[in-house]
């Protein structure tokens, strides 16, 4: 879960609005039942209720568990409401991801190089910080009107020494949990065959909505797949489009 935000007296925030009544009407029953529970609750807007209520498909009970878990595991992991960059210096030395662009429909993009990941010298904990940074990071990068993200994950001179299971389990976990309806979709660029026996481990760890959303890309389509999404100018140089990367 990102940071919270103050409470939104119109829910509809000025993003482009796909609920109906009765939607909102589950959004004002999640409020009553986790304020109750947790009175920080009243610090986060109805956009965000209202997310995790679609990622438990309009069950308001489920919804309401999933996020009071979700705000307790953030008041112990992220204590002072931020991960600043001290805590993970180790994992931005390693230049593994760029957020620059916008996808057609203003979703901020985040481009993850997978090969610059080594499992050997991993700190999970250090790790799991780093997750919550670039996370919180690509929340604070969507402009009003939006609420989603794009992903590009390249696996260009991808091996064995770059595969962590843990670690991407550890991704999955925070991503889905807590940062739930934030991912718009994510293109898996240059995977090698070697990838697809962790991909068969991490799989079943998927929930169906996250899912939907993750683009196998062949090179040979990547360009073309990427401006169904992006516009030219906002595609990365290094599969073909016009933005320069900075790392």
């Amino acid at each position: 879960m990102e940071p919270e935000r103050k409470l939104a007296e119109t829910p509809i925030g000025g993003v482009e609005d796909h609920s109906d009544d009765g939607e909102w009407k589950k959004v004002a029953l999640l409020r009553e039942l986790v304020e109750v529970q947790d009175p920080d609750s009243k610090e986060v807007d109805d956009l965000m209720l209202r997310r995790f209520l679609r990622a438990r498909d309009q069950d308001v009970n489920k919804a309401a568990a999933m996020f009071l878990k979700c705000l307790n595991w953030r008041k112990t992991a992220v204590p002072n409401g931020f991960i600043a960059e001290e805590e993970v210096e180790t994992e931005l030395a390693q230049k593994k991801l760029c957020i620059q662009g916008l996808s057609k429909a203003g979703c901020p993009i985040g481009v993850i190089f997978a090969a610059r990941h080594f499992s050997s010298n991993r700190d999970m904990h250090v790790f799991k910080n780093f997750c919550v940074y670039v996370l919180d990071k690509l929340c604070a990068s969507i402009p009003s009107g939006q609420e989603k993200f794009v992903g590009i994950v390249d696996f260009k001179g991808w091996g064995y020494s770059n595969c962590d299971i843990r670690g991407y389990l550890a991704v999955l976990d925070i991503m889905q949990n807590c940062y739930p309806e934030r991912l718009g979709k994510v293109y898996l660029v240059h995977v090698p065959y070697l990838f697809m026996k962790a991909w068969k481990i991490i799989y079943p760890f998927i929930d169906n909505n996250t899912r939907k959303k993750i683009v196998f890309v062949g090179d040979k389509n990547l360009k073309d797949t990427l401006l169904e999404e992006i516009d030219e100018s906002q595609i990365p140089d290094i599969y073909g489009g016009k933005l320069t990367l900075v790392q």
